[in-house]
């Protein structure tokens, strides 16, 4: 069998997908339908709706796009079962019942944004960033019935550079697993869909335990300064550029506060800390602030309501920063 020949599925929503998505079709390879999230209501009425990237791009190379409310939907299981795929490719995509990733005869295979199993879960590379990973990766593997448990069949490792943040590990894995998708339905074709696929408590290194990647909601980005400063270096990184850490700036005589989202910080190493943490020190157009062993320097910040600006601008028009403590 050819590429040509071989039945894809591609199932995906976001930007993410699309780039395996495309090297897909780029690469002659047969995509005969696409299934994503039904279309998001946006505006401040709900009144327009916004397609999935994976639902635009899919509509202008001619694909049939499945948008299923419910995946086990009777209609929409009948529908895709009649797409006759040899194998479904998922990426970014939802959880799927057995009755969906089931159907083709060389299975299906999910490609997720780490090195399981470590980082099972919704936001691997936020995860990663924010516990101070040099490494993580993208790993191929067959889904089964729990959420992201299933047999190994590829792994990519990806260095994470000390000052990193999201965008970049995102940029860098989205490309990267995008070459791992091909490379798994390689295998797949050269060996008529028999590949060997690893148990994932194969793969677990001693005793490392292993770290989970939950959703990430508002509550789980605001920043605690009684934390070591290469913590919350690693934290703000890790929520950069979205959904952005954040922190809330009270007045030490007491006032109005004000919620701060922080986007890029320094360590400053060797610095002692100064005040108890969350202390603001200004010091020639630096914007300095006490954490559980040390100093950070706040580089870039936004003030609820305005625009995100550089620490020296915000401190040239924000002048008694320091009568504040950040909590």
């Amino acid at each position: 069998m050819t590429r040509e020949q071989l039945r894809i599925v591609f199932m995906g929503t976001p930007e993410f997908a699309v780039a395996t998505l495309q090297r897909l079709v780029e690469g002659g390879y047969n995509v005969v339908a696409v299934v994503t999230q039904p279309d998001k209501p946006v505006g401040r009425h709900g009144s327009v709706l916004q397609a999935p990237e994976v639902k635009k791009y899919a509509l202008e190379k001619g694909i049939p796009v499945l948008q299923p409310e419910k995946m086990k939907d009777p209609e929409f299981v009948e529908q895709l079962r009649q797409f006759n795929a040899d194998v479904q490719v998922v990426v970014a995509f939802r959880m799927l019942p057995e009755v969906v990733w089931n159907m083709p005869r060389m299975g299906t295979f999910n490609v997720h944004a780490a090195l399981l199993p470590q980082y099972r879960g919704a936001a691997p590379i936020n995860w990663a960033i924010i516990n101070g990973e040099t490494q993580t990766g993208v790993t191929t593997f067959f889904l089964d019935h729990d959420i992201d448990t299933g047999k190994v069949i590829l792994r990519r490792p990806f260095d994470i550079p000390d000052d990193a943040d999201v965008e970049y590990v995102y940029d860098g894995l989205m490309a990267l697993g995008a070459q791992a998708a091909i490379d798994t339905i390689d295998m797949l074709l050269e060996n008529d869909g028999k590949v060997e696929a690893l148990p994932q408590d194969t793969l677990v290194e001693g005793n490392t335990p292993l770290r989970n990647a939950p959703k990430i909601f508002k509550e789980t980005c605001q920043i605690d300064w009684t934390r070591p400063a290469k913590r919350i270096y690693d934290f703000v990184r890790g929520l950069s550029p979205v959904p952005g850490a954040w922190t809330t700036m009270r007045p030490v005589e007491g006032g109005e506060e004000k919620v701060v989202k922080i986007y890029r910080t320094t360590k400053m190493d060797g610095m002692t800390t100064t005040g108890e943490p969350g202390t603001i020190l200004t010091e020639k157009n630096m914007l300095l602030v006490a954490t559980g062993d040390g100093m950070l320097r706040v580089d870039v910040l936004q003030m609820a309501g305005k625009k995100r600006m550089e620490a020296r601008d915000f401190l040239n028009g924000f002048k008694n920063a320091a009568d504040f403590i950040l909590v």
